[in-house]
């Protein structure tokens, strides 16, 4: 039987260093992504650049990414805009052009797919791929696909290899940026069990925190506790997972699927807004949102079954809700009416941050629908 070789390919800082791909001036410098269109360079007349600063930044905005010296500054993706500019006034700030981040991202899977074509797609900047059946050795094989991804984007990688994808993912992030890390099973001991637990993909906050109140930090000492008091803590099947994965025990395939799970649209909003007072704002929005996302199903070819909302509070509670269509669709009235029931069945008596939208139970359309015109009725209350 061929030894499983499997590799986790992550780009480093990608939105980021795609941007500086644009604008070499910054590197080196602590940038952020995720402002608005406003705080785009302003070109000066003699050939310069003039750029924003974070310490300028005014709304509720959130890091889309960083690049690593403004990770040394404490600022992360998903961080709060201003708390960011507390920790790091001087950054620079960029908006986000996902544009040209797919079109690198593309690029990048292309230049893999020359290679090693078994590849398991996990989002926009990072892939998993099976290169079990390739004869070359480990590191020359890696070594090319990296030097491969650096030939098309002019951007550097992260690559972990290991026997399954769970270790190949702890690997990838073991030496960034530009990192290669080769693990076998026998180094488990050695390399992976110092880790912290949250490092191992599936155990997060709340779980890293429960695991913290029972004396357990490292993936060793998770590997050394007693099942029995796992099974106690988190249950049967999360505990025996916590057990086989502190081991380095993975049996999942590389899956060459691309459907995905789900497609949703949602925007946090500059201000908190309430459902009365800025009704009008708020069918705009969420009008846009419905068609954006019946947008995004047509051009990829799905329709869905399942239609759901999300609103974020402004104490960061979150609320849901979804409903199952009669019939599926890609249709922007469709799923704005399905949306406008999801909503109707949320207290809208307080201010909220975030407003979202979502498509789940997606199939392959055998027709696509057209995008339709979207109702314009009053969702929000008086």
């Amino acid at each position: 039987m061929t030894e499983r070789r499997i590799a986790h390919l992550d780009m480093d800082a990608f939105y980021a260093s795609v941007e500086l791909l644009r604008y070499p001036e910054l590197r080196g410098q602590a940038v952020v992504i995720g402002g608005r269109s406003s705080q785009k360079p302003i070109e000066l007349a003699d050939g310069s650049r003039q750029f924003s600063r974070l310490r300028d930044y005014v709304g509720r905005g959130v890091v889309t990414t960083s690049t690593y010296a403004a990770r040394q500054l404490g600022v992360f993706s998903a961080m709060g805009m201003m708390k960011a500019a507390k920790l790091a006034p001087d950054a620079y700030i960029l908006p986000t052009d996902f544009d040209s981040y797919r079109h690198y991202s593309k690029l990048f899977k292309q230049a893999v797919a020359g290679i090693a074509p078994k590849i398991e797609n996990r989002g926009i900047d990072e892939i998993y791929i099976d290169l079990s059946e390739h004869a070359e050795d480990t590191l020359a094989l890696a070594t090319r696909i990296k030097t491969a991804v650096r030939d098309a984007t002019g951007l550097s990688c992260s690559i972990g290899i290991a026997p399954n994808k769970l270790l190949a993912k702890i690997c990838s992030d073991l030496e960034k940026p530009d990192g290669l890390t080769i693990l076998s099973m026998d180094d488990i001991p050695g390399r992976i069990w110092p880790l912290p637990v949250k490092k191992v993909n599936g155990i997060g906050p709340k779980a890293t925190e429960k695991l913290a109140g029972l004396g357990i930090g490292t993936v060793g000492e998770l590997a050394a506790a007693d099942p029995d008091l796992l099974q106690t803590h988190f249950g049967g099947k999360y505990a025996a997972w916590l057990h086989s994965a502190s081991h380095g025990i993975d049996d999942r395939e590389i899956s060459t699927s691309s459907e995905p799970k789900g497609i949703s649209r949602e925007t946090t909003f500059e201000r908190d807004l309430h459902a009365k007072h800025d009704r009008e704002r708020l069918s705009k929005i969420f009008t846009e949102l419905c068609t954006r996302l019946a947008d995004d199903l047509a051009r990829k070819g799905y329709v869905t079954r399942t239609v759901g909302i999300k609103i974020r509070y402004t104490d960061f509670r979150i609320v849901t809700r979804d409903v199952t269509l009669p019939a599926a669709t890609a249709n922007a009235e469709t799923i704005r009416r399905a949306a406008g029931e999801c909503l109707r069945r949320v207290p809208l008596g307080e201010k909220f941050r975030l407003l979202g939208v979502r498509a789940n139970a997606l199939s392959k359309a055998d027709e696509q629908e057209e995008l339709g015109h979207v109702l314009q009725g009053d969702l929000f209350p008086e």
